[in-house]
């Protein structure tokens, strides 16, 4: 019997939320200009939805990196920062988008520190990964940690479409990631 893999069932959920539930956002959602950050922001229609989402993505993957990481204390660590710091970009969430609403300042700075600490952990994975793979797959591993910086600097610089650059993010950073932790699963030739 085939074992179920938590995080692509997440992972498939994460995208339809990121793609669907936009249409049942604010009113002034647009899907190029705001994150998914956004979808989950205080306040906001149906952010309920987007933070269950990151917390379920942040949980499959600790479980899944924890069952495939073995003795790789360090993969195991980044993936728990990884994880955790997607558990918190829920709970604190992001500053509305719709204007002259009140929120939580420190709620939306702690959001944007554990947002950047998502980001950071999730390079240094994949950058850490492409030392430890071989031929293709290191190519890949820092591939998409080059990716991934590479489009949150494009959040920062071309602010505009910075939804459509982290939802680039979370298309690239998931598949590679859930396809190294089965690659340690099997054994090496």
């Amino acid at each position: 019997m085939k074992k179920i893999n938590f995080l692509i069932l997440a992972y498939i959920l994460l995208v339809l939320i990121m793609f669907v539930l936009p249409f049942y956002s604010a009113d002034t959602y647009n899907i190029f200009r705001n994150t998914t950050s956004h979808l989950g922001a205080q306040k906001t229609r149906n952010s309920w939805i987007m933070n269950a989402g990151f917390i379920l993505i942040g949980t499959t993957t600790i479980y899944e990196g924890w069952k495939s990481l073995g003795k790789l204390y360090y993969f195991k660590l980044l993936v728990v920062v990884f994880g955790l710091s997607l558990i918190l970009v829920a709970i604190f969430q992001h500053a509305p988008i719709i204007e002259n609403i009140e929120y939580s300042e420190n709620e939306d700075k702690l959001h944007s520190l554990f947002a950047t600490l998502t980001g950071v952990s999730f390079t240094f994975i994949a950058i850490s990964a492409g030392f430890m793979e071989h031929k293709h797959k290191r190519i890949l591993a820092i591939s998409t940690g080059v990716f991934v910086t590479m489009m949150s600097l494009l959040m920062s610089y071309v602010s505009n479409y910075m939804g459509l650059w982290q939802r680039l993010i979370f298309l690239a950073a998931f598949p590679w990631l859930n396809y190294f932790f089965i690659g340690l699963k099997k054994p090496r030739a």
